[in-house]
This record gives C-alpha cells, sequence and structure tokens, in this order.
C-alpha cells in the first residue's frame, strides 16, 4: 500500500470526523430542575393505538404512571372510556391531580358514552379537580359551538368541580361564548404549529396568553397543551429537533415557574399513532420516546446526535476500506484526482448512514416503510452511477499516462500485405449515398482488400439496381449481393458475407452504407494486426453533416462524449465497446468464435465482448478515418438509442454469469466493470421511470391524505437533485476541458442526452422481459418532420413533463407554504421533469431547423474541433 494513499483516506477521515463534531457541538442552554406542573398522558406504545381499540395493558399503566409521578404532580388525560378509566385511581395512589377529558367526536352516542363516563369519574375519584368535555372539537369541526356549549351545560350540572373545553388560542378569541358557559380557558399555544422560530417561540406563547387575558378578564387560563417536537417536517421557521425541543422547554418551564403559570406540557411519551392525525410530527412531542427513555437532559448540554461518534466511526469504516482499495487500482492518477475520489466515497459512506440513521430513528408508518423500500435500490443505483461517474471522470481529467494510446503509423505496403475483406451491409438506403460510400472506398490507399456489399430485404429495385451496377463499374474488387429474404437481419447479412469472403483474406473490414472513409485508414491501421493477441481495431464513428442545422449539431457532440471520451478510457483497460463501423476483425479469430450472433440487435457490441472471452485483445484509436450521416429526425435518434440500449440487455442477459464470474471466463475484472458500468446509466434511466411513477402517486397522496402522505426524508431528495446535477456538471466539464467544445456544444450535448432518458429507460425494460425485438433500422435523408409529427413523436414525454409539472406546482402552492421538506418536493419534481422538457425542446429543434440559441448562451462557441490530440 503507498503511504501517500493512506495518508489521504486518514485525512478525509479526519475531515469527517470533524464535520460530524461541527454539526453536533453541544448547546449550553440553561438548565432546569424542579417538578413539571402537569403532562398530557397518553400511554399508548408501539403498535397500541386508540383509533383501532389496541389499548395498554393495566400492568403498563401503571409503570407509566410510577415514572412521571417523579417528573410531575398533574396528568392530563382525553378519554373517559376504556382502559383510560383506570388513570385516576392509579394516579391517586402517587398522589397526582387528573385533569380528566372526555372526547367529543361527530358521533352523538359516542359523546354520550364519553359524558356519563366523565361525571361518573368525576364522582369516584377525588383527585379529578377539573374536566375538559371535548379537545379542539370546534378546530376539527366534529361539532359547531352551539352543541359544544349543550356539552358543557350536561356536564357542569351534574358536577362540582371546574368544567372547560379544551381549544386552541385562536379558536378561543373566534367563539367568545364560550367563555360565559365555563369556569377557565382551556386553551392550546404551540409557536410549532405556526411556524414560529424557537427563538421567538416563549415570547410568542406570552403574546398569545395577554391576548386571551385582554379577550377574557377575570378568567383563569390554563394551558392545557404547550411544547415541542423533537422531529417531524420543519414548519416555516420551526425546525423540529431534540435540541430545539429541550431548549423550548427549559425556556418555557423558567418562565412558567417565575410567572406562575397553569400549564400541561404536550406530552409525556411520543405517540406513534398520532402519524395518521398529524402527519409525522404528531409522533415526536413526548419527553420520553415510545419505548420510554428520557429523549434529553434538562441539565446538560443538548445535542441532536449524542451518538454521534459511533455513527462517524461506521461511515469510516463503510469509507475507508474501499477508498483504499479504489487508490491503489487508480495508481497512475495525480494527487488531485486521488483526493477526489477519496472525497466522494467518504461523502456517499456518510448519506447511506445518515439515510439510515434518518429512518431507523423514526416511527415509520406502512407507506413510508413501503416507499423507503421502493427507494433504497434506486438510491444505491443512483449512488453507484456517481461513482461510475467519477472514476471517468477522474480518470479522464487527471491521469498521468494514458498507455495504451494507439498513434497511428503508416503501414510500408509491401505487394504481399495482409488482404482485407470489407463488409457493408445495407437495407433500404438511397442509392446516392451508398455510391458515395463506395467511391471512398475504391480510393483507398491499399493495395490488398475487396469489398463485399450486402443488400438484404430491399424490396424495391429502385433503391439496389443503381447500387449494383456501381458495383460492376468499379470492377472485381467490388462484389456485390442481393438478398431478397434474408434472416438475421443485419447480422445475418454479415454472415453472408464471411462466408463469400476471399480465403486469402485475413482482416474483415466493417462499416456502414453511409460512411465515406479517408484514404489512408487501411494503411494506418493494418499493422496493429502484427500483434497475433489483437482481434479488433475501432476508429471512432464520426459525422460529415453536424453542421447541417442545430438538431444535427447537438446530436454531434451528444455522440462525441462517448467515441471521443468514453471509448479512451475504456481502452486503458482493453474494454472497448465494438461499434461496428470503422472496424477491422482478424478474420481467424471472427470465424473461430463463430461469427455474428443473429439473436442479438447489437451484434457488434455482442461480437466485441464475445472476443475478450475467447482471450483476443482490441485496440483503439481517437482519430478520425472516416465519417458517416446522423439521423435526420428525433424519431430515428430515438430508435437508434433504443436499440442499443434493448441490445445491451439483451447481451447483459446472454453473458451475465461471465460478467459476475459464475462461469469461468476470460474476462478481466476492469472488462467486467467497464461493461456493466456502461450500462449502469441506462439502468437509472429505466429505474427512474419506476421512481417518477411512484413520485406522481405519492405527489397525488401528499395533496389529498396529507397525514399520510409526507415528503420522503429530505437526505433522499438532496441525493437525487445532486446525482443530477453531478452528471450534468461533469458533462459540460469533460466537455468544455477535454473537447474544447465550448459552453454552446456542451449545453446542446447535455440537452440531447437527457432528451433520450424516456427512451432509453423504456428500451431496458423492453429488454429485460422479452427476447426479441424487430431490427429497427435507422433512416438517413429523411424529409423533415411536421410539426404536428414532431410533438406526436414525443407525446408520452410530453405527457410525463405536464404531469410533473403540475404536481410541482400543485404542492409548491399548498403544503410548500408552511413546509420547506414540501417544497424540496416539488423541485425534485422540476428536477425529474428536465429530461422531458429536453426532448420537447430537441424535438422543436428538430422540426425547425433553423431555429437558433440565444446569444447569450452563444458565448464560448466553438466549432466542432478536429478529433485527434484531443487528450
Amino acid at each position: 500500500m503507498r503511504l501517500s494513499n493512506l495518508i489521504i483516506g486518514l485525512s478525509f477521515a479526519g475531515i469527517m470526523i470533524i464535520l460530524w463534531a461541527i454539526n453536533n457541538l453541544p448547546v449550553h442552554e440553561t438548565s432546569w430542575s424542579g417538578t413539571i406542573k402537569g403532562l398530557s398522558f397518553s400511554p399508548y406504545r408501539a403498535g397500541q393505538t386508540p383509533l383501532e381499540i389496541v389499548p395498554p395493558t393495566l400492568d403498563e399503566l401503571k409503570q407509566d404512571i410510577d415514572l412521571l409521578s417523579t417528573k410531575t404532580t398533574s396528568l392530563r388525560t382525553y378519554n373517559a372510556t376504556g382502559i383510560l378509566t383506570e388513570v385516576p385511581a392509579i394516579a391517586a395512589e402517587k398522589k397526582l391531580k387528573v385533569t380528566a377529558g372526555a372526547w367529543i367526536s361527530p358521533i352523538e352516542e359516542d359523546n354520550q358514552k364519553e359524558i356519563e363516563g366523565l361525571i361518573k369519574l368525576s364522582k369516584e375519584n377525588s383527585n379529578i379537580n377539573r374536566v375538559l368535555v371535548g379537545n379542539e372539537s370546534l378546530l376539527r369541526g366534529d361539532v359547531n359551538a352551539d352543541q359544544l356549549i349543550q356539552y358543557l351545560r350536561q356536564v357542569r350540572a351534574r358536577v362540582k368541580i371546574p368544567v372547560s373545553t379544551s381549544e386552541t388560542w385562536h379558536v378561543w378569541l373566534k367563539y367568545p361564548e364560550l367563555a360565559n358557559e365555563v369556569d377557565y380557558i382551556a386553551a392550546h399555544i404551540l409557536p410549532f404549529w405556526e411556524g414560529i422560530d424557537i427563538e421567538n417561540a416563549i415570547p410568542f406563547i406570552l403574546e398569545r396568553l395577554n391576548d386571551l387575558r385582554v379577550k377574557f378578564p377575570g378568567k383563569k387560563i390554563v394551558l392545557t397543551e404547550v411544547g415541542w417536537p423533537s422531529d417531524g417536517l420543519t414548519r416555516m421557521s420551526a425546525v423540529a429537533s431534540p435540541v430545539n425541543q429541550g431548549i423550548f422547554l427549559r425556556r418555557f418551564l423558567t418562565v412558567a415557574s417565575k410567572l406562575k403559570l397553569d400549564y400541561f406540557i404536550v406530552e409525556a411519551f411520543d405517540q406513534p399513532w398520532k402519524i395518521n392525525l398529524e402527519g409525522g410530527v404528531g409522533a415526536y412531542w413526548g419527553l420520553w420516546d415510545v419505548h420510554r427513555q428520557q429523549k434529553f437532559s434538562f441539565e446538560d448540554p443538548l445535542q441532536n446526535q449524542p451518538n454521534w461518534p459511533i455513527l462517524a466511526f461506521a461511515s469510516i469504516l463503510l469509507a475507508l476500506p474501499f477508498t483504499l482499495w479504489l487508490l491503489a487500482r487508480e495508481h497512475d492518477i495525480k494527487l488531485r484526482g486521488r483526493m477526489f475520489f477519496a472525497a466522494l466515497i467518504q461523502g456517499i459512506a456518510t448519506l447511506i448512514v445518515l439515510i439510515w440513521i434518518g429512518y431507523t430513528n423514526r416511527y415509520l408508518t406502512t407507506p413510508n416503510i413501503i416507499l423507503a423500500i421502493v427507494m433504497a435500490f434506486p438510491l444505491l443505483l443512483l449512488l453507484l452511477v456517481v461513482l461510475t461517474e467519477a472514476i471517468e471522470l477522474g480518470e479522464v481529467l487527471w491521469k498521468y499516462l494514458w498507455r495504451r494510446r494507439l498513434e497511428p503509423v503508416p503501414l510500408h505496403l509491401p505487394e504481399n500485405s495482409p488482404k482485407v475483406s470489407i463488409h457493408v451491409p445495407a437495407c433500404n438506403e438511397p442509392p446516392d449515398m451508398v455510391i458515395e460510400t463506395l467511391n471512398a472506398l475504391a480510393n483507398l490507399d491499399y493495395p490488398n482488400y475487396e469489398v463485399l456489399f450486402i443488400d438484404n430485404n430491399t424490396k424495391d429495385e429502385a433503391l439496389w439496381k443503381p447500387v449494383e451496377a456501381h458495383c460492376q463499374k468499379l470492377g472485381e474488387r467490388f462484389k456485390f449481393f442481393h438478398l431478397p429474404k434474408w434472416p438475421g437481419f443485419k447480422a445475418g447479412a454479415l454472415n453472408f458475407a464471411l462466408q463469400h469472403t476471399d480465403p486469402k483474406a485475413e482482416i474483415i473490414g466493417t462499416i456502414d452504407s453511409d460512411y465515406v472513409v479517408k484514404p489512408e485508414w487501411l494503411k494506418y491501421l493494418v499493422s496493429q494486426f502484427d500483434n497475433p493477441a489483437i482481434a479488433l481495431v475501432q476508429a471512432p464513428q464520426d459525422y460529415r453533416d453536424s453542421d447541417e442545422n442545430l438538431f444535427k449539431k447537438m446530436c454531434y457532440w451528444e455522440y462525441a462524449g462517448f467515441f471521443k471520451l468514453g471509448m479512451v478510457q475504456r481502452n486503458e483497460r482493453d474494454a472497448i465497446i465494438q461499434h461496428g463501423t470503422m472496424a477491422l476483425i482478424r478474420k481467424s479469430a471472427l470465424e473461430k468464435i463463430g461469427g455474428w450472433e443473429e439473436w442479438c440487435i447489437t451484434e457488434d457490441t455482442e461480437l466485441g465482448l464475445k472476443l475478450y472471452e475467447a482471450g483476443y485483445q482490441s485496440i483503439y484509436t481517437p482519430q478520425s478515418f472516416g465519417q458517416g450521416l446522423m439521423p435526420d429526425s428525433l424519431t430515428a435518434y430515438k430508435k437508434q438509442r433504443f436499440r442499443w440500449a434493448y441490445g445491451a440487455m439483451q447481451i447483459l442477459k446472454h453473458h451475465w454469469q461471465y460478467f459476475f464470474n459464475l462461469k469461468k471466463t476470460t474476462l478481466t475484472l476492469a472488462q467486467r466493470y467497464h461493461f456493466i458500468a456502461g450500462w449502469l446509466t441506462w439502468a437509472a434511466d429505466a429505474l427512474q421511470l419506476i421512481f417518477i411513477f411512484c413520485a406522481l402517486v405519492w405527489t397525488f397522496g401528499m395533496i389529498f391524505w396529507p397525514f399520510y402522505f409526507e415528503p420522503p426524508l429530505i437526505l433522499f431528495l438532496i441525493v437525487t437533485l445532486s446525482v443530477f446535477g453531478f452528471k450534468v456538471i461533469k458533462s459540460i466539464w469533460l466537455y468544455l476541458i477535454q473537447l474544447k467544445s465550448g459552453f454552446t456544444n456542451s449545453l446542446n450535448a447535455a440537452i440531447a442526452g437527457l432528451a433520450l432518458s424516456h427512451t432509453v429507460g423504456k428500451a431496458i425494460w423492453y429488454g429485460l422481459f422479452t427476447s426479441k425485438l424487430p431490427f429497427l433500422v435507422t433512416p438517413k435523408l429523411e424529409n423533415k418532420p411536421a410539426l404536428l409529427r414532431s410533438l406526436l413523436m414525443v407525446w408520452e414525454e410530453a405527457s410525463i413533463f405536464i404531469l410533473l409539472v403540475t404536481g410541482a406546482c400543485s404542492i409548491a402552492l399548498t403544503r410548500g407554504l408552511v413546509e420547506p421538506a414540501s417544497l424540496w418536493w416539488s423541485v425534485m419534481l422540476l428536477i425529474q421533469a428536465l429530461p422531458y422538457f429536453a426532448a420537447i425542446l430537441f424535438s422543436f429543434v428538430n422540426t425547425f431547423p433553423k431555429i437558433s440559441l440565444p446569444s447569450f448562451i452563444k458565448l464560448g462557441h466553438k466549432k466542432n474541433p478536429t478529433p485527434t490530440n484531443f487528450l
């Protein structure tokens, strides 16, 4: 192990410890000691709820009251039926007073049972010193003021102790007539629900108390609910946290003691069942958690994560071994690159730990658990995508030396130069375009080659007859074959060509029917076959029509990222993608592995993989030796990418045992990594479709059932937004630095790539669940599409875009006004909508070929650079 790698790994581990410590600095709030005057008491434990009549046992009640008797002198209850009728008697044994409550609901029969129970309890238990008829009954709209007044009169007529009803402070101000029907004002003042920040919470309570005193002079006021939650969604400026709960209660209890206030802290124990009534925050108002563990100290310094050293160690333990392993493998990366890797891995590990504790420390509802399970795998996949993208970024930017870089050298051409058989398959291609390709092949500066043109499954004689005639004109080097009905699509045509290749040929060349090759192609590259291990020499795909319009320029730069950056990186580990055109293949190797596979829609990539599995090597040059034509329409562009992604899934399903080393293979670890990592981004696009579907369903739930559906843990959202931002920034960064593309072309490439996300995602799912798909020919020189055709071409993307934007706006204008987490959810939906907007924008660029970007975007615009010496 290099000492520098260990120092880097330990340095970032130390930095992470410092960050954990800074984020959990102790808060030195004035301590408080004494007895709490009153506590709201709901005794339900984990799995217990009054909503489904799952009550605590009598022994559990006794344990709870025994615990509370050491901290308070009075309890407040909310029901006068069921197991809770035992509370006053048990409390009396501990010399605790009880303010007993009757729950008022919309059901008259239940209300009468509660009232009768309340009256009975008050008569049988002398430690009940006050009663409450209803809790926020008017606030919820369960009854109206007149109904509540009748209940109050009914109870007051039959008991001899003070009677009131418990409502929020503003309800008392709204219904002042209630004051005439009660013996005291029982008010809830909860600054958190009002969105008040912690520093202004106590002044807010005192101001509202004063409002009540002014409105109801001479009336005794009891704060029947006052408190602060330890967890849950932030509400405007009010942040729920253990530290804030501790600060609030210490400050309030100090002020309450000084002003001799009568109050009940809400509440004794966390009540997870309240999530279904009040949202996630409703579960976390207790001084003790649901397991009866005290949540904070009234005297010691306060911390949100007292166990942060353990969590910091866990994140380091997760990150450091992998960091050292990766740095050992990336031994030829400059210092800044290794530091970048270490920082990223440590950050990812810390995120995983934070998300883990974010969920394990919470009381989860069934929808939350389902959401967590659904999002867990996509989240891990997203983090893997970031890691693989970061490795590409680091290797391309900070590699010391490209060890396998091919520098084409002109071959001294003796008369006995290796014979090359060039195969050109075609189907329904324009004859003028094909003839241009054949003319370029006729001008090759190489003495020993033949050209086999295979036209398969073209029915229109007007397309293939002129090509046949031109081949005859070009002489005996050129052989024309027309296959009216031939199986196997392009692979079938290439296998036919292999069978009819001159036996003297040692090398097979393949090019697409639209490619115009340079005369020096064979002269510069055939010499690579002097190495007997080399079976594939690949030159990049390049295009000659990028200046035709903005659409094609965007396509050009989107292609460039892979062929001018990704393939160079893969070549270092002998893991390139064979992409059909501009390829030279050792004939004996091609025959040994059985030729082209006709079951695979991307037969070229599959062939390259088979060569690796057979123990052969490849070499790649970024220098262009030929140029083809790009798709003329977004439809064709999408079909081409669909075919590539679908074929990737076919290959993965067919070769997966080799990828995961379950079958004996000569594939190296690096080769397996690059094939899997290369398709990982496409797999992420597929999972993105599932994520968007779930996000839309969740958004619907957030709008119509807000207490059941809350925005996911904000760390999930931050990861999603960060991954998207990282990918876009990484792409633009590499384009600007390595390809010298200028900002405009970098942005063009990003938009074009995003526009294909939906298509790629669909292709992955199709490829996963189907085995055969008709070969999709990429059309060339099509007529320009009409506006309607352009819109129909992206109707799926447009529909999803509308749904996402509508959902984002709906959340932002409702819950987003009071919940920052919901606003983040809206932002996340808008970010998810960007690829779909890119598809719509791209379709309009295609429809209007003369469209121009705004001048401010054109800053830094560069023409297409010469594709040599770009690294």
